[in-house]
């Protein structure tokens, strides 16, 4: 597995808490990148049916913040669902690895999770990651992840698997991934700062491999004038973003090869070389010849972690 692959960025905004035609829009997005020669797409994080920027705006548990909440939870992805037959079905008639940020909703629950859904060319889900920890007021949202969702996966052109925005400042769950030979990394995010693409050059030249960071490009004139609160924390003007982007693809050496871009609805495209990370890791391999296990170790708990075993 040491093949090449064109990556697709996709900076876009969401139908903002309205899955059905959020997830048009994806459709075609990634129908455009694979038209565009791309066969790794990934979106951005929570891209369907859309990032909860009220918990930065809002009083926590407040009747706007209730209300907001509540549409979430009606419009978020349950796995299994038509929703995901429909993105493994996209997958499968395109021949592209599809990896979407969703807001997850467990089916038997009321709990939401900050996923990042996997889907192989022939239209399985091969893998599901949920957010291991939610940051400031997203806790007010989302549940967290254990390490049972924590997958690396084997593709024709290498090792791919990611950890969602600021888990990527998490060194531990970092090094989790390197010891299993990540070729390929993705980091959907909502950062959209300046240092957060020293971060992706920084983690593409620790892990020896290439990372591609994706944000939502969004402002509050997408937001759609029936969502609980408008009037009153969306009823700005252009000049009032919500996440102005930032996405960028980056070599194993810290080089940037795409982007990044800001402020439009963009796709980047990259070619990744497989065999060229890994004769990068002659240099420095963060789970080989420069780990010293006989100084450090780390245990990863991989287990599923019910609060309540039946």
């Amino acid at each position: 597995m040491t093949g090449t692959v064109i990556a697709a960025a996709v900076q876009a905004a969401p139908v903002w808490l309205d899955r059905a035609a959020t997830l048009d829009k994806l459709v075609g997005l990634t129908e455009k990148a694979a038209g565009d020669g791309a066969g790794l797409v990934v979106f951005p994080e929570t891209f369907l049916p859309g990032y909860p920027d009220w918990v930065w705006r809002c009083t926590p548990w407040d009747a706007t913040s209730d209300a907001l909440f509540g549409r979430m939870q009606d419009q978020a992805v349950v796995v299994g669902s038509q929703t995901t037959d429909l993105l493994g079905e996209t997958a499968a008639r395109l021949g592209v690895w599809l990896c979407v940020g969703v807001d997850e909703r467990d089916p038997h629950g009321s709990t939401l999770y900050n996923s990042l859904l996997y889907f192989a060319p022939d239209g399985t889900l091969a893998g599901t990651h949920r957010k291991l920890m939610p940051t400031g007021g997203e806790r007010l949202v989302w549940g967290m992840g254990d390490g049972s969702t924590l997958p690396v996966l084997d593709t024709a052109f290498g090792r791919l698997s990611g950890l969602i925005c600021w888990e990527n400042y998490m060194p531990l769950a970092r090094a989790a991934l390197y010891a299993q030979h990540v070729d390929v990394y993705v980091a959907p995010t909502w950062d959209d700062s300046d240092s957060w693409v020293a971060s992706m050059r920084h983690i593409a030249k620790e892990g020896r491999m290439y990372v591609i960071g994706v944000n939502t490009v969004q402002r509050v004139t997408d937001v759609p004038p029936d969502v609980p609160g408008h009037a009153e924390h969306y009823s700005g003007g252009p000049d009032d973003w919500m996440s102005r982007g930032n996405s960028v693809i980056v070599g194993p050496d810290g080089t940037v090869l795409a982007g990044p871009v800001r402020d439009q609805e963009e796709i980047l495209l990259a070619e990744l070389d497989i065999a060229a990370a890994r004769r990068s890791r002659q240099q420095f391999d963060p789970a080989g010849h420069y780990s010293r296990p006989d100084v450090f170790q780390l245990t990863v708990d991989t287990t599923r972690r019910p609060g309540v075993h039946l």
